[in-house]
């Protein structure tokens, strides 16, 4: 198969579960081309996007810079790609030049412009949109005859959240009448997608996976020093409720001083953090400690005793989906204590893997903490529970199995199979052993 990912940028470090999607495609043997807006800029680079070579497969639609200002340039490079792809998509070509239908954006050669990449690299069987307004951009491109392909489109967080309370609930009528398929990462997210009027029988819940085999399963044991290593990787903004962490961690300090807290990655509240960090007389012991690598970040994790993760609703709607680092780290082992929010609760099983708590609640998180520095006997078991999850329910190479068993069944005219894709976090659990002892209620 040959498959078109629309994403808003690439490459994104923090965006590795789009990541593992594209690399696991071409794994199997299947042509992968990226459309993306614009690059992100990260300070660092994943390491798959060099070993496969993928800028090599990404294109820019930004077209600032692609759409020559001087209009004898534009003239002369919209006839060259007439000429490229005229016998690929004769009707293509004539539309982009429909005047009437397209008024200015015709006129100007913009729709040509727009439109020849897909045309001079398809035809391709999918085009797989991530986050719903590329799904909006899709559609357009397809009514302007960049492709006739089918279109699934992948929501993962803002775009059922902030962007709707922005942009109006109808936000996605058209997308959801003309796309194929709806992917979400979530339960949670079905229902909002069904409750803006998605088309039940249109939507599937596939979950963003790891690679288990890849990280390293260690056994979390208190150390002989005392010392308790607690960890937070996200992006600075308000979604990631880091700074509910810090304050938590600076309440257990009151009693507990062998503990170490860093935070992992930047963004537009790194300076708001570091005051907070300074009033709570806490810099000896809570660091932001910036961008890291991928190979950083694994060395991270394995240092670590306690993975925190206090996302919480923002201001303006937005939310997460699941967080990959979640998936990381109990891949790894690790213990966790995050929120009751949005999908979490589907991939954190409560007293089994980690604690979850309300969002914004920071007397318990740090009950939460304290509970578990407490009682360092149960971090081996926690992190044995969420190992097994991770590796039943969000492995990405069964995943990837299964997203081009979705692709070949849409495109032999089938409607896929939910229970191809179903995960059910709802299945029935022997009760650990921490619940056995009535702790962590």
């Amino acid at each position: 198969m040959k498959i078109a990912f629309i994403v808003s940028h690439f490459p994104v470090l923090s965006e590795t579960f789009i990541l593992n999607e594209i690399t696991g495609l071409l794994d199997r043997g299947h042509e992968v081309d990226i459309y993306a807006h614009s690059p992100m800029n990260d300070p660092a680079i994943h390491g798959d996007v060099k070993k496969y070579n993928l800028l090599e497969r990404t294109y820019y639609m930004n077209l600032a810079g692609a759409i020559p200002r001087n209009k004898l340039v534009r003239v002369l490079g919209g006839l060259a790609r007439v000429v490229t792809n005229l016998h690929k998509d004769p009707v293509a070509i004539l539309n982009a030049f429909n005047v009437q239908k397209y008024g200015k954006e015709a006129a100007s050669l913009v729709l040509l412009y727009r439109i020849s990449p897909f045309l001079r690299n398809g035809p391709y069987d999918i085009v797989h949109s991530q986050f719903g307004p590329n799904g909006n951009l899709a559609i357009s491109l397809k009514n302007e005859g960049a492709f006739h392909s089918k279109i699934i489109t992948t929501f993962r967080g803002f775009d059922l959240s902030s962007y709707v309370k922005l942009k109006g609930s109808h936000i996605y009528d058209e997308l959801f009448e003309q796309g194929d398929l709806f992917l979400c990462v979530s339960e949670r997210f079905k229902e909002k997608l069904i409750q803006l009027g998605c088309p039940e029988c249109k939507i599937l819940v596939h979950r963003s996976g790891v690679d288990v085999k890849k990280f390293e399963f260690i056994s979390r044991e208190a150390t002989s020093n005392g010392k308790v290593r607690l960890l937070t990787i996200a992006r600075l903004v308000e979604k990631k409720g880091v700074q509910f962490g810090i304050r938590a961690v600076a309440k257990i300090l009151r009693k507990y001083r062998d503990i170490e807290y860093r935070v992992a990655g930047d963004g537009p509240l790194r300076d708001n953090l570091e005051r907070l960090i300074i009033n709570q007389a806490v810099g000896d012991k809570v660091k932001l400690i910036g961008w890291k690598s991928q190979e950083e970040i694994v060395e991270l994790l394995r240092q670590t005793d306690i993975l925190i993760t206090p996302s919480v609703t923002g201001e303006d709607g937005d939310e997460e989906g699941i967080p990959g680092v979640l998936r990381e780290a109990l891949a790894r082992g690790l213990p966790v204590v995050s929120t009751q929010h949005s999908g979490i609760p589907e991939l954190v099983q409560d007293s089994v893997s980690g604690f979850l708590v309300r969002e914004r609640d920071v007397d318990a998180l740090a009950e939460k903490l304290e509970y578990l520095i407490q009682h360092r006997e149960i971090w081996p078991e926690m992190g044995k529970a969420g190992r097994s999850f991770v590796a039943r329910h969000y492995d990405i190479n069964l995943l990837n199995d299964r997203l081009v068993g979705i692709y070949g069944q849409l495109l032999a005219g089938e409607i896929p199979d939910p229970r191809m894709v179903r995960h059910s976090h709802h299945s029935k659990q022997t009760p650990s052993l921490l619940l056995r002892r009535g702790l962590g209620k």
